[in-house]
């Protein structure tokens, strides 16, 4: 399934669980309930973010951007986990006010039941987001999914509440649950905005695929001295790898060339990269240090 569709799903989800939740708040009365609700306003609002982000993420680079529009969609995941913190913030306000005033509690089994399915909703699609996001590489649809799973998280805990209450009658226990998720909310939320922030600032690719460049570096570069001065860094779905390439003196421009082409469609194929820059340089440029030696 493409990211797009994928997208314009979770909006159609979001409405159906918004829609599920807040008949379950307005059969309980239940502050927690309507916490749950509050919530997933934010998932409708944030699936329209994704949806934005990922359609011009996959624009085409362009005169103004040379390099594509592939990190639009960190933006898209900042704002989802700036989103989930204001729904904390809303959560921990409607706490305040139902643990000042407890009141008992309307339908709760039914209101319950309700809220399950819409539990169960969001469940599934966050596994199909996050899995289908991992697979397309789309920051997006990944946080999407971690927000949905929170959403899941969140009701769980308010189901807790919510039973407690009824069992013992102590009905200041539903917006104490409420408050507590909604703390768990907030640390989800950094979490989110933390890790987009870090492809927002160019973050190296991992330790692991840093280690697969080596590999294919140092078996297809047949020829060459020596390559220096690797870098890399991802955004969205798009990988940036440049570094420079020592090659003996006597080394044609024709078989520079051959070189580099068979260095780039190696790291396209094996890792899937996306734009690769190689500066040839004569060998008198060689490192001492810090540099993958290759065999001539």
């Amino acid at each position: 399934m493409s990211t797009i569709k994928l997208a314009i799903g979770s909006i159609f989800i979001g409405f159906a669980v918004l829609g599920l939740k807040t008949l379950a708040y307005w059969m309980t009365g239940s502050v927690a309930l309507l916490s749950d609700a509050l919530e997933s306003t934010v998932n409708v609002a944030t699936a329209f973010a994704a949806l934005i982000a990922i359609r011009v993420a996959a624009k085409p680079a362009d005169a103004d951007h040379p390099y594509g529009h592939h990190k639009a969609e960190f933006f898209s995941a900042v704002l989802e986990g700036v989103m989930i913190i204001l729904a904390a913030l809303l959560i921990l306000r409607e706490a305040f006010q139902g643990f000042m005033t407890p009141a008992a509690l309307d339908a709760p089994v039914e209101g319950l039941l309700v809220n399950l399915g819409a539990t169960v909703i969001n469940g599934l699609w966050a596994w199909v987001l996050i899995s289908n996001g991992r697979k397309h590489k789309s920051p997006a649809l990944v946080a999407d999914g971690k927000h949905l799973v929170t959403d899941v998280l969140t009701s769980i805990g308010v189901a807790v509440g919510v039973l407690l209450a009824v069992a013992t009658g102590w009905w200041i226990l539903d917006p104490i649950l409420a408050s507590l998720v909604a703390v768990n909310i907030l640390w989800s939320g950094w979490k989110i905005v933390r890790e987009s922030l870090s492809g927002l600032m160019d973050e190296a690719v991992s330790e692991t695929m840093m280690n697969r460049i080596h590999e294919v570096i140092a078996s297809e570069a047949n020829g060459a001295m020596e390559a220096h001065d690797l870098r890399t860094r991802h955004a969205g779905s798009a990988i940036f790898i440049d570094f420079h390439l020592v090659v003996p003196g006597e080394t044609t421009v024709f078989e520079a060339h051959e070189i580099c082409d068979r260095i780039e469609k190696a790291l396209k194929e094996t890792l899937e990269v996306t734009h690769i820059a190689i500066h040839v340089e004569p060998e008198h440029k060689a490192k001492e240090s810090g540099a993958l030696i290759l065999d001539l």
